[in-house]
């Protein structure tokens, strides 16, 4: 009997996904949800090691204002054009998206990130995967978490 590696037995990773986009060799874009968070970094990997190069929590909205939870839709969006703008500054162009033992539903957060990062990086991605702009923009909530979703995002673009 073949014993599976550890990590594969503990359910954490899928080395057959994970081989599949390290052969790209471009960026990726890896997003993870935690029991109050939402995680995004863009790794680089290069001989089997990972190096972050740019990485943002949805915590970090609360520098501009944000008073609102940190694990919707809403908030997923505005950290994805958060971790594009940053990108974009070190000069990465694309990336690929790394969603891990995440399930894959239309209109999820993780596809919410991938919403606000394609605004500044190339991701190949379907546009039916995506949220609706009411979704993104919080409609489905409150009137007052648009208006605040589209102020951050003004923000976010122009800083």
């Amino acid at each position: 009997m073949i014993v599976k590696k550890r990590r594969r037995r503990e359910g954490k990773t899928n080395y057959y996904r994970r081989l599949k986009l390290l052969e790209s060799k471009k960026p990726r874009l890896v997003v993870r949800k935690t029991n109050r968070y939402i995680i995004a970094q863009i790794v680089e990997s290069k001989e089997a090691k990972d190096r972050v190069i740019v990485g943002a929590t949805t915590k970090k909205l609360k520098e501009f204002n944000w008073n609102y939870g940190f694990k919707n839709v809403p908030s997923a969006y505005l950290l994805g054009l958060l971790i594009g703008k940053m990108a974009k500054e070190k000069k990465i162009e694309e990336a690929i998206l790394d969603i891990g033992l995440h399930r894959v539903t239309r209109g999820n957060r993780i596809f919410s990130v991938l919403a606000g990062a394609s605004k500044f990086l190339n991701i190949p991605h379907d546009k039916k995967i995506l949220p609706s702009e009411d979704r993104i923009y919080g409609k489905h909530i409150n009137e007052e978490i648009e208006k605040k979703v589209k102020e951050i995002e003004k923000k976010i673009i122009e800083k």
